[in-house]
């Protein structure tokens, strides 16, 4: 897995990701939020009350495909702040 391009706002984050075509997006997923809820959690320990018990990401994600047009998701990604 290689994060090509990322950029973090207040209540999402938005990731241009590149994946090999055996890798279930579903199960990268899960192990993404997974893992980096713990992360964030070991490293502050106050959130997890804040977040009903450790439940810090929602249960849905979007997910897009991208073959031929890459600058204009490159171009989306980078502008969210706007």
């Amino acid at each position: 897995m290689e994060i090509i391009e990322g950029e973090i706002c207040l209540d999402y984050i938005h990731l241009l990701l590149s994946i090999p075509p055996k890798m279930s997006i579903y199960g990268f997923m899960g192990c993404l939020k997974r893992k980096s809820s713990l992360m964030i959690f070991q490293r502050y320990e106050n959130i997890k009350f804040a977040y009903r018990n450790r439940e810090f990401w929602c249960k849905g994600y979007y997910v897009g495909t991208v073959v031929k047009n890459i600058e204009a998701i490159r171009s989306y990604t980078a502008n969210q702040k706007k």
